[in-house]
């Protein structure tokens, strides 16, 4: 890609299409653009440090999943030992307190700390649900901001220093109603983090780039899920309140980073009708000193596009059936999705295997699929290959409930590599599918998608420690059956992606046209 805005004969002022960009009218460059991704495009090809922002950002999904996944170490049950010959039981419920001990101090879970041991499944589940659930109502609630009024870098600092603070009050938890409602609520804060990182990351960078940065956005959510059983298992025999502070205090020094050098998307404030500003911003990220002026830019966006009402986004996607039929196949994918995604790390303590180990090899398995979708991501179809991941991560799940030992690990390291790449897919091909204007809201509401399976998979898991079918073989079926949906869905690989609504209808019309 050429690294300066291309040459044209016209003069300066001169307007092609409708639309006029003015590159310092003491040069002659000057060229024509159509929409908003060609505009970004004549500065971000010509940056030279395009990606340290975006990397910067992408630092987020490392706490996001320190806290997305805390669950599986924090929670887990303890190990305990009879103290009297006739205590040969598999449980310690109904045995008498002298005849059983905790083989550790009773501050080393949650579990042993709340005296949970013996609760119902639906209980022990409540805090891990808890946080899922907290995470689906904050999507829901705060989705539109980052489209809206806040934009995505404010929306990102506000979601990660909240999800930061709550985290570290939930050290304090005295009791299992107050550590439920502080999980509900790092939730409701960490449930736009991913989603406002992801789409100001792919929108800091030129099309060159776009992809890189992508496969960086799992690199560092992967980083985050190897670390953290690094971090468990240095605090193994500690209290797991200290958990909570190892991984909430780093992020909260990173929120106020985030908040001092960050830049807003350009895209998102050429959208908003902020020329200055996305111009500053544009120079700030590329070499060129040049500036570009449009005198006429209010045609390359609709006035549905330049509102700032808090619902713009969302009216816009209700006005649109076609959009709103992509977003109900993509919500119903990725339940199936994040059913097992979510579920399966709280499920490994049923494959009587060491859980540092487990988690660590899952995190493993992410790394290595990401690596998968970085050199396939522009050969293979999205449609396809989603719904193929799903069906073979599922069947897998299915076999586990048969089998057992090490053999059970491995094929569950084969399901989790599965679901993980089809997250993977399915995000890249949310963000093709939906225009700029309203993709912030699109990602929020296919990420609450993946949650709201999350909300069911902690009490599944805890059902699977007696039944396995209950776990391993209810989220095969889920999987499988969500996944034949994304076979509605239009194939979108090699595809430019859309700012506005009226370009993708454009573009939809073209297909037709052309098959």
């Amino acid at each position: 890609m050429a690294n300066a805005p291309p040459s044209a004969p016209p003069s300066a002022g001169e307007i092609a299409s409708g639309h006029t960009v003015e590159i310092n009218q003491n040069s002659n460059k000057t060229a024509a653009v159509n929409s908003i991704d060609d505009i970004v495009e004549c500065y971000l090809s010509a940056s030279t440090g395009s990606l340290l922002f975006p990397i910067l950002v992408c630092l987020a999904w490392i706490f996001d999943s320190h806290q997305t996944f805390i669950n599986v170490f924090s929670d887990n049950p303890p190990p305990w030992h009879c103290t009297s010959s006739t205590c040969n039981v598999t449980t310690p419920c109904n045995l008498p307190s002298t005849s059983w001990s905790f083989s550790q101090h009773r501050k080393i879970s949650t579990i042993s700390d709340f005296s949970l041991e013996c609760a119902s499944p639906v209980l022990v589940a409540l805090p891990a649900s808890s946080f899922y659930a907290g995470c689906l109502v904050g999507g829901l609630s705060l989705a539109t901001l980052a489209d809206s009024r806040l934009g995505r870098k404010k929306t990102l600092v506000f979601s990660s220093l909240t999800m930061s603070l709550t985290a570290a009050l939930t050290a304090f938890s005295p009791n299992l109603a107050v550590y439920a409602a502080l999980r509900f609520a790092c939730g409701f804060a960490r449930a736009n983090v991913g989603t406002s990182a992801f789409v100001l990351s792919s929108e800091l960078v030129s099309r060159r780039h776009r992809k890189l940065v992508s496969i960086l956005t799992f690199i560092f959510s992967t980083t985050g899920f190897v670390t953290l059983p690094l971090i468990a298992f240095i605090n193994r025999g500690n209290s797991w309140r200290l958990l909570y502070l190892y991984t909430s205090i780093p992020s909260l020094f990173y929120s106020i980073i985030l908040h001092l050098i960050m830049k807003e998307s350009p895209r998102w404030l050429l959208l908003k009708g902020k020329r200055k500003e996305a111009i500053k911003t544009l120079q700030q990220l590329s070499r060129l000193t040049e500036t570009l002026s449009f005198p006429d830019f209010a045609l390359t966006s609709s006035d549905k596009t330049e509102s700032h009402d808090l619902f713009s986004a969302a009216r816009i996607l209700w006005e649109k059936r076609w959009a709103l039929r992509r977003l109900g196949t993509v919500m119903i994918v990725s339940f199936g999705i994040g059913m097992m995604y979510y579920g399966m790390p709280l499920n490994l303590s049923n494959l009587n295997a060491s859980l540092y180990i487990s988690v660590a090899l899952n995190a493993a398995t992410e790394l290595l699929s990401e690596f998968v979708v970085f050199f396939l991501a522009n050969v293979v179809s999205r449609r396809k290959s989603l719904v193929g991941l799903m069906v073979v991560s599922g069947g897998c799940s299915l076999a586990c409930t048969a089998i057992g030992g090490w053999i059970a690990v491995v094929v569950e390291l084969v399901a989790f590599f599965g679901v993980f790449t089809a997250i993977s897919v399915d995000m890249i091909y949310s963000v093709e599918l939906f225009p700029t204007c309203v993709r912030n809201l699109a990602l929020a509401v296919m990420r609450q998608a993946l949650v709201l399976g999350g909300v069911v998979a902690p009490a599944m898991a805890v059902a699977g420690r007696k039944t396995k079918f209950l776990s391993f073989g209810v989220f095969g079926i889920v999987i499988i059956f969500c996944g034949l949906f994304a076979v509605f869905l239009p194939e979108t690989r090699g595809r430019t992606i859309s700012d506005t609504m009226e370009e993708e209808e454009h573009k939809m019309r073209e297909g037709r046209s052309s098959s």
